[in-house]
């Protein structure tokens, strides 16, 4: 297919063709917090809290808004997590906001035990994601989906710009049941058409059909793998994009769908290359018995240096030049 805002449909697997390039520098500013306060407005029963970092997580915004529905619980993120599981039983809706960080390392039993044994209905949102951040070890959330997504009950999310952002506050919401999402904050880019993609809780989607190669990817470098596929179609080589809004569960079957006419994978996360997405997908080919060449592109087994993100981007090779020469590696060139 070659009309860039045509939509597609792949054995199941749907999605819309718009990459970075098609929309420019366009950004949404804070879009988690207007997509909170919207269904705020419409449902009383959200209320958000924080731990310190109401304007890190760009929640203050809701609080500005719903000061009576929005609480400051300091930096006490264990104490948060088991606030926002009792207001959960009280029929509340909490979005409980803080670095990824320190959610998943000093959280993760809260988490665990709090909201996820007893399925509350707690939302986590989990800003710095990857490598969001030049703080270095301490503030860079580099395996947070491999702790996460190993949690029963537990809906894992990396949205890939503003467009699924937005839409996604509004489905977890919805959904009844504990959340883990990554959050993008501050001026976040548009990737997505909003006028013609759809988030889906638990499905893939293909932005872009192609026979050569598949890329795989989520959050932030779903963007990245859209450039890299317009740059090997310079090339001569046809790629496919299958974006992974949801981690966890994982949209199995379109997976496998679109895997099994491809024979050359690359999966791109902004995560350990190890235990997030690329190893989910690689437990899937085992279960099904399908074999393919895979090739990864994430962080590596290190915490992270300080510095700034282009350097950094550059340093662990996470930019879309990195997807390109993976794959020419692996035609050889």
């Amino acid at each position: 297919m070659n009309d860039k805002n045509q939509a597609s449909t792949t054995r199941g697997v749907t999605g819309t063709l718009l990459t970075s390039a098609d929309v420019g520098d366009n950004f949404v500013s804070a879009p988690f917090a207007q997509a909170l306060v919207d269904i705020g407005r419409i449902d009383s029963r959200i209320v958000a809290l924080t731990a310190d970092l109401g304007k890190y997580t760009d929640v203050d915004g809701f609080a500005q808004c719903f000061p009576e529905r929005f609480f400051q619980v300091g930096m006490a993120e264990q104490n948060m997590m088991g606030i926002a599981a009792g207001l959960a039983r009280t029929g509340c809706i909490p979005f409980a906001t803080t670095y990824c960080v320190f959610a998943t390392r000093r959280a993760y039993d809260f988490i665990a035990m709090g909201a996820a044994l007893g399925k509350a209905n707690v939302k986590v949102i989990a800003g710095l994601p990857g490598l969001t951040t030049g703080y270095g070890g301490t503030h860079q959330g580099i395996e947070d989906i491999a702790l996460m997504r190993s949690v029963p009950n537990l809906v894992v999310i990396d949205p890939c710009d503003a467009t699924e952002l937005t839409q996604a506050v509004a489905a977890i919401a919805s959904y009844q049941g504990p959340v883990y999402m990554r959050l993008l904050r501050g001026k976040v880019s548009i990737v997505l058409d909003p006028n013609k993609y759809r988030f889906e809780l638990g499905r893939a989607k293909l932005l872009q059909d192609g026979d050569d190669v598949l890329l795989i990817s989520t959050g932030l470098m779903t963007g990245r793998a859209l450039d890299a596929a317009k740059q090997l179609g310079v090339a001569g080589i046809s790629a496919a994009v299958l974006h992974i809004g949801t981690i966890k569960p994982l949209d199995r079957d379109s997976l496998l769908s679109v895997i099994r006419r491809h024979q050359r994978v690359v999966v791109a996360e902004n995560h350990f290359v190890s235990g997030g997405l690329a190893s989910a997908i690689a437990d899937i080919l085992i279960d099904a018995g399908i074999s393919v060449r895979l090739r990864r592109i994430g962080i590596p087994d290190v915490f992270c240096e300080s510095g700034s993100i282009p350097y950094l981007n550059k340093r662990y090779r996470m930019n879309a030049e990195d997807i390109v020469s993976t794959v020419h590696a692996m035609f050889g060139k």
